[in-house]
């Protein structure tokens, strides 16, 4: 190292780098004892920018002066001073390196190769990233958002519902309409596809669209609100946009998109597409295998927090820990924090807590998270005793209850879907006994 002048290192003080010329990344590591971890740090640093295992002769000072990624930040947790323990098998390391984004552009495909590309095979999990303005400047964010939502659909204050059809795929595209126009016509603000059926030879989007359509102006005029569908039109890349423009020529007034599935990129082609008029969903489909392992990986709050909104997520899907989802409290909190804190020109990203949700969590759910959501169920409304109707004014009830300041315990008592759906189902915060 100590051959090359410092400035071409990979090491620099955090306090001496332009911000601006780098996005920051970091990891947790766990290092056995005998390897020292700043040796580590500056080859994965060097791995995922200029070289490789050795010097290689074209590896310049000038060339690693302007294109080395630098380790900013090398902490130990614990950090020990004088002596290590005798029985330690493992040191945990916090770790952040900067890259300079004129590397990789203003682009994520490129961004994922460099910050956790070759480096993802050992013991690292990429925890955050920090994106400077001049970066972000690339990307124009979502379209509507929470305030476009809003406005769209004249909702001012209370949590949007969404209902997911249920069974997740059936083959009668007549069954889904009808449906979709009980969920509707009992109060769901969106209607949306189930993450796995899309465009299948069995029920495609030519034939669902005109009568999914149809049944929800049908509940529109019957309760005189507005309800939007989110079509699934998750497919190849090369067939992605010509979904998403079809779609939009039979009628849909919403997009739905497997975004993990087909790639940020092509995610965020469909969204920044002048052409695309309507809001657009992300779906968290294989997150899982990306983020849930503690020590691999790239986190949560990134994977579905940051880039789906950079991309431009009008509503992006995650999991909630209060039903199906196993999921922990906190990890939920910080990606519905990344969704929708002041994030330079990008508009916020309306969080869609789901799974396994009922009627009984509505207070935890806005306890947690506020009313700017959607809140996303499936079986919540469809497995209603009383049918899909029943079960989506069973939703907008248990929302009124708390919009007002009262318990759903108690206004249940009072609303019969909802003290059926509380039967059912319970409370997660207080059970429920009439």
């Amino acid at each position: 190292m100590t051959r090359l002048p410092l400035d071409a290192l990979p090491d620099a003080l955090p306090d001496a780098i332009d911000v601006e010329k780098y996005v920051i990344c970091t990891y947790y590591a766990r290092l056995p004892p005998f390897m020292d971890a700043r040796e580590v740090a500056w080859a994965a640093a060097v791995e995922q920018s200029t070289g490789t295992w050795t010097l290689v002769p074209g590896e310049t000072a000038a060339v690693r002066k302007r294109h080395v990624a630098k380790v900013v930040g090398l902490y130990e947790v614990p950090q020990y001073e004088y002596s290590l323990p005798s029985d330690l098998d493992r040191r945990h390391y916090i770790i952040q390196v900067a890259f300079p984004w004129e590397n990789f552009g203003q682009q994520i495909p490129m961004l994922l190769s460099t910050v956790i590309g070759n480096i993802s095979l050992g013991p690292i999990k990429c925890l955050d990233m920090r994106f400077p303005k001049s970066w972000l400047k690339g990307f124009k964010g979502p379209k509507f958002g929470i305030k476009g939502l809003r406005k769209l659909l004249g909702i001012n204050k209370r949590p949007f519902v969404n209902n997911m059809i249920k069974p997740c795929v059936y083959t009668s595209a007549k069954m889904g309409a009808d449906l979709c126009y009980q969920a509707a016509v009992g109060g769901a603000d969106i209607i949306k596809d189930d993450e796995l059926l899309a465009n299948p030879e069995f029920n495609t989007l030519e034939e669902r669209i005109p009568l999914f359509m149809e049944a929800i102006d049908r509940a529109d005029a019957e309760k005189g609100e507005k309800t939007l569908f989110t079509v699934n039109i998750t497919d190849n890349v090369t067939k992605l946009m010509e979904n998403a423009e079809r779609a939009i020529e039979l009628g849909t007034n919403g997009l739905m998109i497997n975004f993990l599935a087909v790639g940020y990129s092509a995610f965020r082609q469909v969204c920044e597409d002048p052409s695309i008029n309507v809001p657009v969903l992300a779906h968290m489909d294989v997150t899982g295998a990306i983020s849930y392992s503690p020590n691999i990986g790239i986190s949560t709050n990134i994977v579905i927090g940051k880039l789906p909104r950079i991309c431009g997520s009008d509503i992006t899907v995650f999991p909630a820990p209060y039903g199906k989802a196993p999921m922990l409290k906190e990890r939920f909190l910080m990606m519905a924090h990344d969704m929708i804190m002041p994030l330079h020109h990008i508009e916020q990203t309306a969080p869609m807590p789901s799974g396994g949700i009922s009627p009984g969590h509505v207070e935890d759910v806005m306890d947690d998270l506020g009313p700017d959501i959607v809140i996303g169920t499936g079986a919540g409304i469809h497995a209603h005793p009383d049918g899909p109707t029943a079960g989506a004014i069973a939703f907008r009830q248990a929302i009124d209850a708390k919009m007002q300041g009262i318990p759903v315990s108690r206004y249940a008592k009072e609303h019969p879907e909802l003290k059926r759906a509380m039967e059912t189902w319970g409370s997660e915060r207080t059970g429920f006994d009439l």
